[in-house]
């Protein structure tokens, strides 16, 4: 029966997602079990993707990658593969029509292979909208269910906050990325020279990201809001706790939110959710 398949292939992106993740992990635990799994099968694509630009560089990145999104295009032609993480993805994107957000995706990972430098907004804007944005939109046809109407309601939310994550996660890992794998992603930013002055304006514009992406979630459906919520509360907290440090010490180590905080975020938020007051 390919339904046991199915159930190990979700049980590996479960996997996944739990030992790359945790806070992540946590988030989801909270979604309505209902949506749990496809959540936690797009997570598992785009991890592996993700290690594949990342991670593998004594391997033939872009023969990996080409292969990758191959294997993909004849999982969602065939309904099935091998590969347990695509098996999972490949019935989500079937589910929810979302190949028109892999496309974007697999440009920008693409991007990561060839590009060190984003020198224009356009292309720091195209970057972030496929690296970022697309998997907050494919997160959204899960929590509102595939429903069109309400999706195209929250869509501009939804890329907000994708792109929101995706440049705290910039300056959180700024050290690994500028001197292990020698991107800048933030265009005219002289990352030898980081002042706070720079790091002000790039937290401002993250912080209006944030503002524009609550507006979403308060309107998600209410078995989606919770785990969203706590996600945004963690990496709120992480970019005022990046906010306090100096530029000069965000270059030399990696920002993090200890594990005593994130459960008072998860309880704080826990309430406020309970109080319908969000």
């Amino acid at each position: 029966m390919k339904e046991l398949f199915d159930i190990s292939s979700l049980e590996c992106s479960k996997r996944v997602t739990k030992r790359y993740s945790t806070s992540f992990s946590l988030a989801i635990k909270l979604l309505a079990p209902k949506i749990q799994n496809d959540i936690y099968a797009i997570y598992g694509f785009v991890r592996y993707a993700d290690e594949i630009v990342d991670t593998f560089h004594e391997y033939n990145q872009v023969e990996l990658l080409d292969e990758f999104e191959a294997d993909l295009h004849k999982a969602i032609t065939r309904k099935i593969s091998l590969n347990p993480i695509l098996n999972a993805f490949q019935d989500v994107v079937i589910r929810y029509d979302m190949m028109d957000l892999v496309n974007p995706f697999f440009k920008s990972m693409r991007m990561d292979l060839v590009k060190k430098e984003y020198l224009t907004q356009a292309e720091y804007e195209e970057y972030i909208f496929g690296s970022a944005d697309v998997v907050g939109l494919m997160c959204l046809l899960v929590f509102v269910n595939g429903d069109r109407k309400r999706y195209d309601e929250l869509k501009h939310n939804a890329m907000k906050l994708g792109s929101a994550f995706q440049k705290v996660n910039f300056l959180r890992d700024m050290k690994h990325d500028f001197e292990t794998l020698g991107r800048i992603y933030f265009p005219n930013v002289n990352l030898s020279t980081l002042n706070n002055e720079d790091k002000k304006d790039i937290v401002a514009e993250i912080e209006a990201d944030f503002r524009s992406a609550l507006i979403g979630i308060k309107n998600l459906p209410k078995e989606s809001r919770l785990g969203v919520f706590i996600a945004y509360k963690y990496y709120l907290s992480l970019l005022h706790k990046i906010k306090k440090t100096r530029s000069e010490e965000i270059m030399n180590k990696r920002i993090r939110v200890a594990d005593f905080n994130k459960l008072f975020i998860i309880g704080k938020s826990y309430v406020k959710f309970q109080l319908d007051a969000i």
